[in-house]
């Protein structure tokens, strides 16, 4: 036997070591961890033990109870005893799990959550008081449960519980390939053989040596020990296992263990992290808090399907993806930054932070050392003729061995390009304009300012003797330069395309590509540039983040979206561009946006810089494993209620009230740089796909009654998944919206529509009686106005008569009045003549005269007729006026025909004057006002 008394080494040699190895692993590139914490998963900090089940679920043994997590969702199951659970293992369709004083199984229901039934309720009184169960092994057709005293042996065809105590108490219990072990506190280490115990080495040979964990290496058993490293165990004999840990392991003592299947083994310890090394002890990878865990106290550990490797942490969770393509170098301490550009060079990387240059050798572990000078912001790094240039936010440096150079400090510097044809000057661009570097007497040196173009030139490009500028908020420029490139002329400022925040310039394959939020667009031989249909598919607006392009020294062009790295390289056979997507979104690459950076390493590896180091990605071992989408759960609710999880192996029969739908589903995939999208639909409501997504769930509210069908497929890496998961369901309809119902309805409505019809028969009936009576109204109507018409006419026709008949009285009275005042006139002239000549004969002929000029039988003449068309006048005037004479009522009759006085006077044979006095007279007599005339009053009569 060989022990190695590691106890005897000073503490001088293992700080020393210590240094050294941590020297080694400070710069790593580690695997991508994946940090889960338990505000995450929502449960308690501490993780005691992991599985994974049939479905790629991975469950933990959590302070608070079953912790499930599918790869997009965590729920916990609460412990039966509301305890800790200590120990969980998954086996077929079974996850068995132990606790205080319980341990049992969870069956998966048909609604795909998880029902706990308990196996030690039948052996309960047997049970040691404050007794836990640590560990659970499946052998053969057992379940083995452990407890720091007992072995339960669970046998899975007769459901009998048989009971395994050893003579001490159990310190740890181990499986591997062929068996299961344990050694006892006092360092016995047995073998449970025939469900006793069988003793495979004492505590003389171990000496007090604790046995962390077991593995079988063909005939040999590799033991862990608590702080005492690796040891073999064959045939009893017990020999040491060197390893590069070893001196780590005296004060770090190793808490858990567990070989991976590449050979490799993963030691967690309890401060200081996880070591991960191989067959032969050699240290490949040491994870710790400073390096990207969340705790540096490792209570589990566990590999799964995927060698993906879960760390239960003291607090938290941790999943390293070891076998991924990918690796990072994280910068915890913050002294290393953002990395905005790199390069190999003699051997050595060169990365260009926001903290200055720094260098290591390439292919080491050595530290990252900041090169003298050039503390500050690096933004390029360009290799031209064997010398290094360095663009800094103080100018240009030259980089070599002997450290920083710096040949430009008027102003910033972005970026450096080459000239066609004149290979000892360089442009460069810099925040004030461009300048140019020569080299002369075997150095380089600046040598003059572009002049007239004064604005930052972050991108530039050089076509022929023009150089093309993007200012993101100044649009793109163009303007000539001299052949010595001293003077700018002819400055032109392009409108189209438009200016825009983090857009890119860059040649590319011979042609200058400008890429934006609105597409990618290519300079024409004209100076016009025209969107490239084919790029600008690939960089779609939804998935813009970036316009940066990046064109490298392999004919690789490099662009960044919100879900992919891409880039394009030209086909062998054509002049195509062939497009490859790497899936890592710009949110978990954490890169900057608007600088990110690429640079190749070597054949297949390339550096992306991060925003707190960098990730190296291995493009030939980008290979993704299909994985196939599952319905994890469908949950249906009445508005604001609590959903209820149906079968999700039979057709769902919902309630019409219970339409509204959440349905989830998962890939279980863990890698960090992978992202899962989703794409689904709901056959009976939408007919189309809905856009990918990365949520892991879909919603519908307010589902009408019928037959819907969800179909659900996912995306990794750009490549579809081969299975869609459906999930059927039926929201049935209301009772009143039945068959029976609606043949009710039916039968209702026809009946309905029976009476309706009837109610109308009736309607239109009066209806049509009320038009017979309106119309029959409207004739009498008719007849009356026609009555009236006639009556109108025959008044019209007295109302001519009488005005006839008073023309007639009028022409009549004014002929008596003519026919007296002639004969006046002949009396008045007779008499004259009569007294000249006293003659009979003429007296005679007076005598005859003065008869016919009667006034009273004139008057009573045109009373007569007077009465005759104007009946009653004069009773009127009478009755209303008592007092007037005939003499009077003769002047109203007058005064009725609208006699003027001087056609009165001859009528009454008085004068003119005379006619006058007798209308006042007649006013008085009328006692009519000032205001009223005497013949409008007696024309109203």
């Amino acid at each position: 036997m060989i022990f190695l008394n590691r106890k005897k080494n000073s503490v001088y040699r293992w700080l020393i070591l210590h240094f050294c190895v941590f020297c080694s692993t400070n710069a790593q590139e580690l695997p991508p961890i994946v940090n889960y914490q338990p505000s995450t998963y929502s449960a308690g900090n501490q993780n005691w033990m992991i599985t994974q089940g049939t479905d790629n679920f991975i469950y933990f043994a959590n302070n608070d109870g079953l912790l499930q997590y599918n790869g997009s969702v965590w729920k916990l199951y609460k412990s039966p005893n509301e305890t800790i659970f200590r120990s969980v293992k998954a086996v077929g369709n079974q996850i068995y799990t132990g606790c205080y004083m319980q341990f049992g199984q969870w069956q998966k229901q048909q609604d795909g959550s998880l029902k706990y039934s308990s196996i030690s309720n039948k052996i309960k009184s047997q049970i040691h008081d404050d007794e836990q169960f640590w560990n659970i092994f499946s052998y053969e057709n057992c379940i083995i449960f452990q407890s720091l005293e007992r072995f339960y042996i669970y046998n899975l065809t007769t459901k009998s519980i048989k009971i395994l105590q050893p003579k001490n108490n159990i310190f740890k219990s181990f499986q591997t390939r062929d068996a299961i072990y344990f050694q006892t506190n006092n360092g016995d280490f047995f073998e449970i053989e025939n469900g006793t115990s069988k003793l495979v080495s004492s505590q003389s040979i171990l000496g007090q040596k604790k046995i962390i964990a077991v593995y079988q290496q063909e005939q040999k058993l590799i033991l862990a020990t608590q702080n005492n490293g690796f040891y073999f165990l064959e045939n009893g004999v017990v020999q040491v296992m060197k390893t590069q840990i070893d001196d780590f392991l005296v004060n770090n003592n190793i808490y858990c263990t567990t070989a991976l299947k590449n050979g490799n083994i993963a030691v967690g310890t309890i401060s200081n992290g996880l070591y991960l090394i191989d067959a032969l002890g050699n240290l490949k990878h040491h994870f710790s808090q400073s390096k990207g865990l969340t705790n540096n106290t490792i209570l589990s550990l566990y590999e799964d399907e995927d060698n993906n490797l879960w760390t239960g942490l003291d607090n938290g969770i941790n999943c390293i993806n070891v076998e991924s393509a990918v690796k990072n170098f994280s910068d915890q301490s913050g002294a290393l930054g953002t990395v905005y550009a790199s390069v190999i060079f003699q051997n050595k990387l060169y990365v260009g932070t926001n903290q200055g240059l720094f260098t290591k050798t390439t292919n080491s572990n050595s530290n990252f050392e900041l090169i003298s000078g050039t503390k500050g912001q690096v933004w390029s790094l360009f290799e031209y003729q064997n010398t290094l240039f360095c663009g800094h936010n103080s100018g240009t440096y030259v980089i070599d061995n002997s450290g920083a150079r710096q040949i430009y400090t008027a102003s910033g510097t972005w970026k450096f390009s080459a000239i066609s044809g004149q290979p000892n000057l360089l442009l460069q661009g810099n925040y004030n304009g461009i300048s140019v570097l020569e080299f002369i007497n075997n150095q380089w040196t600046f040598r003059n300012k572009i002049e007239n173009f004064n604005y930052s030139s972050k991108f530039f490009e050089l076509q022929k003797n023009q150089i093309f500028v993007s200012h993101e908020y100044k649009g793109i420029y163009r303007f000539s330069v001299d052949e010595n490139f001293k003077n700018a002329s002819k400055i032109y400022t392009y409108q189209n395309p438009k200016k825009g925040k983090n857009v890119s310039l860059i040649k590319y394959n011979n042609t200058i590509l400008f890429s934006s939020a609105n597409g990618i667009y290519k300079l024409l031989a004209n100076n016009i540039f025209q969107k490239d249909n084919i790029l600008t598919t690939i960089l779609n607006k939804d998935q813009f983040i970036s316009g940066k392009m990046i064109a490298d020294d392999t004919g690789k062009l490099w662009m960044f979206s919100e879900n992919y790295i891409h880039y394009f390289e030209k086909h062998k056979l054509s002049t195509t561009l062939k497009h490859s997507a790497i899936p890592i979104p710009s949110a978990l690459a954490n890169t900057m946006v608007g600088y990110e950076n690429i640079s190749q390493l070597n054949q297949n590896q390339y550096l992306l810089g991060t925003s707190d180091g960098y990730c190296i990605i291995d493009i030939n071992n980008l290979s993704f494993k299909k994985y196939n989408v599952s319905i994890t759960n469908a949950d249906f609710y009445e508005f604001e209620q609590t959903p209820k999880s149906e079968n999700l192996t039979t057709e769902g029969n919902l309630n019409y009230k219970q339409n509204n739908v959440l349905i989830g589903f998962t890939v279980p995939e863990y890698n960090k740089y992978i992202n899962t999208e989703y794409q689904y639909r709901l056959g009976g409501y939408q007919d189309n796909w809905s856009d990918w997504s990365s949520k892991s769930s879909a919603i519908f509210k307010n589902l009408p009654p019928g037959d819907y069908i969800f179909e659900v497929k996912s995306k990794i890496a750009n490549v579809v998944s081969d299975r869609v998961a459906t999930y059927s369901f039926v929201i049935k309809r209301p009772w009143y919206g039945s068959i029976l119902m609606k043949f009710i309805y039916l039968l209702l409505f026809v009946i309905g529509v029976f009476y309706v019809n009837k109610a109308y028969e009736k309607y239109y009936q009066k209806q049509k009686q009320k038009l017979i009576d309106e119309n029959n109204k409207l004739l009498e109507f008719k007849e009356l106005e026609n009555e009236k018409q006639l009556m109108q006419l025959k008044n019209e026709e007295l109302t001519n008569d009488v005005d006839l008949k008073n023309r007639e009285l009028a022409v009549s009275t004014m002929s008596l009045i003519k026919k007296d005042e002639l004969l006046t006139l002949i009396k008045e002239d007779l008499k004259k003549s009569d007294q000249e000549n006293s003659n009979r004969s003429i007296k005679s002929v007076i005598s005859i005269i003065t008869r016919n000029i009667n006034k009273d039988d004139s008057w009573q003449a045109f009373k007569e007729a007077f009465d005759s068309t104007d009946k009653d006048f004069l009773k009127k005037v009478k009755a209303s006026h008592p007092s007037l004479t005939p003499n009077d009522l003769r002047l109203c009759a007058y005064l009725r025909l609208n006699l003027t006085s001087k056609e009165i006077a001859p009528m009454l044979n008085i004068s003119v004057r005379s006619v006058e006095i007798k209308r006042y007279r007649l006013r008085k007599k009328m006692e009519l006002t000032h205001e009223q005339g005497l013949v409008e009053y007696i024309l109203t009569v």
